[in-house]
């Protein structure tokens, strides 16, 4: 992580993220009024300015179209892991033998940056039915509701690539 940044990289960040930020508010807005995007547009300046520079400040990558597409794809792929995950939980529960096998796994990452494999932790947290215990340098403690399998690299592959993949292009 560079302590310094250069102009480019700064100027980058802030026209990514002014842009970003006039486009969530026209989202929001639903509006095209003149008066309404002036104030969109002065907000997401005054805004760009000020995140611009602590998210540089918190060693993240720089900003960039492909980090932008690859974040908005990791969402939706987030979004659609919760929803399957918790029709898989409420289907044990409401089952009457209630088929779980609940264990402790260890999943490794390939991600380097420890912001990145905060990310990973909470991602797979967030799906019901795995929680993360522990980050041990490039390995992940998991515990999992219905452990399917035990071998780091099956574990890895079923519970964590769905989300690594994308935070491989977002972190590199």
């Amino acid at each position: 992580m560079p302590a310094t940044y250069s102009f480019r990289e700064k100027s980058r960040s802030f026209a990514y993220l002014f842009v970003l930020l006039v486009l969530v508010w026209l989202a929001f807005t639903s509006s095209f009024r003149l008066q309404e995007v002036t104030i969109g547009i002065f907000i997401s300046l005054i805004l760009a300015i000020v995140i611009s520079r602590e998210y540089l400040k918190l060693g993240l990558p720089p900003l960039s179209i492909k980090r932008i597409v690859f974040l908005l794809i990791y969402i939706l792929v987030l979004f659609k892991e919760i929803v399957k995950a918790n029709f898989d939980v409420a289907y044990r529960v409401v089952h009457p033998k209630m088929p779980i096998k609940p264990g402790i796994v260890i999943i490794k990452t390939d991600l380097k940056s420890d912001i990145a494999k905060m990310i990973l932790a909470n991602s797979i947290t967030l799906t019901p039915g795995t929680f993360t215990l522990d980050i041990l340098g490039d390995k992940l403690l998991i515990h999992w509701i219905n452990v399917k399998a035990e071998n780091i690299d099956e574990a890895t592959k079923i519970i964590g690539e769905r989300f690594e993949k994308y935070l491989r292009v977002i972190f590199a």
